[in-house]
């Protein structure tokens, strides 16, 4: 390449690759907060349909309870009634039928009673589970508002670092020879943002694969930019800039 020095030409792609990099790894960073946003807001939904379902076993229990309480008090006034009818009967046999039924109903109503007892440890148990979640809950609730602030405050970080990075870029890019930059560029495109790789223990450290002695030579000749054969990224070797 005449009337170019492309020593130091390459010395500036390798500042600008080190730009771009940076400018690569800080958009994927950005570009991933509205993700991490939406995991913590669906993980936040999973903890509250918890403490909903909690909250359903808890109005079923109560409503369990209420239906045994007004069978209960069904079975107690149907005693009621059959004592009230005890004094109108008149024969032995029909007095010891009588006392029968109220023994039964009386032994249902002990049976309910049992039932309810159980629903309301049942309930104590259940609202105890209840208030925990709920207590649970407002903490995650405080961490998950904690790491969204975090994560919007580094997403504006990253914007002014962005606009940092630009700005370099293009104090670098006016360094660089067009037709040099242009194909920088693509490559850059087109293989992950890492254009410009150097040769280290005689691999390339884009596809790590050998290079050869010819290959090498060309490379500290500086006559013509030198690709890998194999990942098609700039070649340079790192102690021949300085």
């Amino acid at each position: 390449m005449p009337d170019v020095d492309l020593k130091e030409q390459i010395r500036q792609l390798v500042n600008l690759q080190g730009v771009d990099s940076q400018i690569y790894s800080l958009r994927r960073e950005k570009e991933n907060i509205p993700l991490k946003l939406k995991e913590l807001e669906e993980g936040f939904v999973k903890k509250k349909e918890n403490l909903a379902q909690l909250e359903k076993r808890g109005q079923e229990l109560q409503r369990q309870r209420k239906e045994q309480e007004l069978e209960l008090a069904s079975k107690e006034e149907e005693a009621r009634k059959m004592q009230t009818q005890l004094y109108q009967l008149k024969t032995n046999k029909e007095y010891s039928a009588k006392l029968k039924e109220i023994e039964a109903v009386k032994a249902d109503s002990s049976v309910l009673e049992d039932k309810i007892l159980a629903l309301m440890d049942e309930a104590d148990k259940s609202n105890s589970e209840i208030n925990k979640a709920k207590q649970f809950l407002a903490e995650e609730e405080k961490k998950m508002n904690a790491e969204k602030q975090k994560l919007n405050e580094r997403s504006k970080e990253i914007e002014d670092k962005l606009r940092q990075l630009q700005a370099q870029r293009e104090q670098v890019t006016k360094q660089i020879n067009n037709k040099i930059l242009s194909k920088y560029e693509r490559i850059l495109v087109n293989r992950d943002y890492l254009a410009i790789v150097k040769v280290k223990d005689n691999a390339c450290q884009g596809c790590f694969m050998k290079v050869s002695p010819q290959v090498i030579n060309l490379i500290k000749m500086y006559n013509n930019l030198v690709i890998c054969e194999v990942c098609q990224r700039i070649l340079y070797i790192e102690d021949e800039l300085h």
